[in-house]
């Protein structure tokens, strides 16, 4: 018998039984787990590449276009039913076409924000007639008016002219003998509350100035008529930082020519009715370019309007194209809350009081500010005992123009 090492390195007298060897597998449990998982994942990426559904994995359905059928044709009684269970689901909203917008104005000298709805939505955007033009408001003379493709606007018939039949009554014998004031507050239309502010608390002489932006200025400017005070149309046009300093949509420029400058001064003037004139609306380039302003002038004076100057740029053309048109021409003095603070704005009121007495006539601009509107409504009810009449803007006007 043979005996090997580990039998003779054995201690004497023990026989170890021999172990039995098992059998191991060259992985692990996790291992083979883990090797699966990642044939999954190759076999999986091999499909989504080579597979050639370009919407693979994309959610979608398939719906029937059918060609429509005549009036006089009757569906199926399957595609009725099918058409009948459409019909109480709820249809998409979709947006108007007159949907209000809301964009905000920068001014570029004092960087104030001011966020404008503009009522016309995208069409006023891109020059086009609103789907429903501005109702006619109430107390308008019909024979005042005459229709555009953005409704109606202003115009004169023969003697009748929209800046005598819309301006304010006042008493023009005692104007004529006395120093006199107007007061035109601006920026109205865009902000319901202020606007209404300026019409309650302010004396029927003073004229408000509304844009042609909101959400319903005709409305507004109704009620302010309703309460005796006369109204001046805004027309926004191209100030020296444009664009940075953005009056709003369809803002006169010097860049367009005549005829698309008119096409955009006739989308303003559809915007309401009632008004005796317009103003302009920032504009301290266009209202210094004489070829620009010129056709915009003498288009207001054949619709019978007068024209209000805010005096806001002292390159202004204005009065001498009025003067050429033979329209009725008024011109800010003196800008009264260019300061916004009770103690500056009743300094500027003193000013203008002074500017009265030297000249027989003056005329003050302001916006609808609270403190504006709380200093001006408080120096009107003693300006008579100071021997000093306010008068509307028209009046103003044609004392200017006598004088």
């Amino acid at each position: 018998m043979t005996e090997t090492a580990d039998d003779l390195s054995a201690p004497l007298g023990q026989d170890k039984p021999r172990r039995k060897r098992r059998l191991r597998l060259p992985f692990t449990a996790m291992q083979l787990l883990a090797v699966l998982l990642g044939l999954f994942l190759v076999t999986f990426a091999g499909f989504a590449i080579f597979n050639k559904d370009p919407l693979g994995g994309e959610p979608m359905t398939r719906i029937a276009i059918r060609e429509p059928k005549a009036a006089d044709e009757k569906p199926a009684a399957s595609e009725t039913r099918h058409e009948s269970k459409q019909d109480t689901r709820e249809a998409p909203k979709q947006a108007a076409p007159g949907e209000q917008k809301t964009v905000t104005m920068i001014d570029g000298s004092t960087g104030t924000r001011r966020d404008v709805v503009i009522g016309a939505g995208d069409a006023a955007d891109k020059g086009e007639a609103a789907s429903a033009p501005p109702p006619v408001m109430a107390g308008i003379d019909p024979k005042l008016l005459e229709k555009s493709r953005y409704g109606m606007i202003p115009v004169a018939a023969g003697d009748l002219k929209p800046f005598n039949v819309y301006a304010a009554d006042a008493d023009r014998a005692k104007a004529a003998r006395m120093p006199v004031v107007a007061i035109v507050i601006g920026g109205l239309g865009v902000g319901a509350a202020k606007t209404l502010d300026a019409i309650m608390k302010l004396p029927p002489a003073v004229t408000l100035a509304f844009t042609p932006y909101g959400a319903d200025p005709g409305k507004l400017a109704e009620r302010a008529r309703a309460q005796r005070h006369e109204i001046f149309l805004q027309i926004p046009m191209e100030p020296y930082d444009f664009p940075d300093n953005d009056p709003g949509p369809q803002t006169l420029l010097t860049s367009l020519s005549p005829d698309q400058n008119m096409d955009r001064l006739y989308w303003h003037l559809s915007r309401m009715q009632g008004y005796a004139g317009l103003a302009n609306f920032m504009g301290a380039r266009f209202i210094a370019t004489e070829p620009a302003m010129q056709p915009i002038i003498r288009e207001a004076a054949k619709r019978g309007l007068g024209f209000f100057d805010d005096g806001s740029s002292p390159r202004s053309i204005a009065p001498q194209a009025a003067a050429s048109a033979s329209m009725p021409f008024g011109k800010g003095d003196i800008a009264i809350d260019v300061v916004p603070t009770p103690t500056e704005i009743d300094r500027a009121l003193t000013k203008l009081e002074s500017a009265a007495r030297e000249r027989g006539v003056a005329v003050g601009t302001a916006s609808a500010l609270p403190v504006s509107i709380e200093r001006v409504s408080a120096w009107t009810k003693t300006l008579g005992d100071r021997g000093i009449l306010l008068v509307p803007l028209t009046t103003a006007m044609l004392k200017s123009k006598s004088s």
